[in-house]
């Protein structure tokens, strides 16, 4: 699965790699995550009628018939594994009408180990300062308070042979040709596992299994030596 990210993604920076229609004022006050949890808000980027937005969405899918209120909602939906996507209840018609695109800087993977469960961190072999990956999105109405509600859901695959070293799945990682496809409610061939020289890997401190670990601790994605 993929559970927890990174951003450290700058506007102008999202601007330029997701072609953003031009006039748009910047959403929010970017400020680098080191610790990105499921529940919390997260950048999507959609495209309607041909142009491209960000918008601002809960990280956990709540499908747009969802009649119950939001506590009850105990399914983990901030994953949607590839191999079943268009047909699960909870991500079909999102699959459908509903794409995006979710920006990260790198995501954690915990390996099983002797120890216990060991952090590592994956990022772009090459810099770049954004991965990209597969998402679905959403708009469900609070019936209680009559509120709008975005939330997006990234999508998982079988892992590459480097990933698998770590973990048995990765997120789908989208190449910038990719994403308009994608957009375009592209098929399930583009769900699969990305190239093997795309990531680079180290293991990091413990401390990041805790959701309560700061989401401004750039230490958090510090190489540790594993004894």
């Amino acid at each position: 699965m993929c559970g927890r990210a990174t951003y450290k993604l700058t506007w102008e920076e999202i601007v330029a790699l997701y072609r953003l229609t031009l006039g748009q004022p910047a959403p929010h006050n970017f400020q680098p995550r080191f610790n990105v949890c499921p529940t919390t808000t997260i950048d999507a980027i959609v495209a309607d009628d041909g142009k491209r937005e960000l918008i601002r969405a809960r990280w956990g899918l709540v499908p747009n018939w969802w009649s119950k209120p939001l506590k009850e909602l105990r399914l983990a939906t901030f994953n949607a594994r590839a191999e079943t996507v268009a047909e699960k209840p909870m991500f079909r018609s999102a699959f459908k009408r509903k794409r995006c695109l979710i920006p990260v800087s790198g995501y954690y993977e915990w390996q099983d180990t002797p120890g216990g469960k060991q952090p590592w961190y994956f990022t772009a072999r090459n810099g770049s300062p954004a991965l990209t990956i597969a998402g679905l999105w959403d708009e469900w109405t609070d019936k209680e308070t009559g509120k709008p509600l975005k939330s997006c859901t990234m999508i998982i695959t079988e892992p590459n042979e480097f990933v698998a070293e770590v973990h048995d799945r990765m997120p789908v990682l989208l190449d910038q040709s990719d994403f308009e496809p994608w957009l375009r409610e592209g098929g399930k061939a583009l769900l699969k596992p990305a190239p093997n020289d795309l990531l680079q890997k180290w293991s990091v401190s413990k401390r990041v299994s805790s959701s309560r670990a700061p989401d401004d601790d750039p230490t958090l994605i510090e190489p540790i030596r594993l004894q």
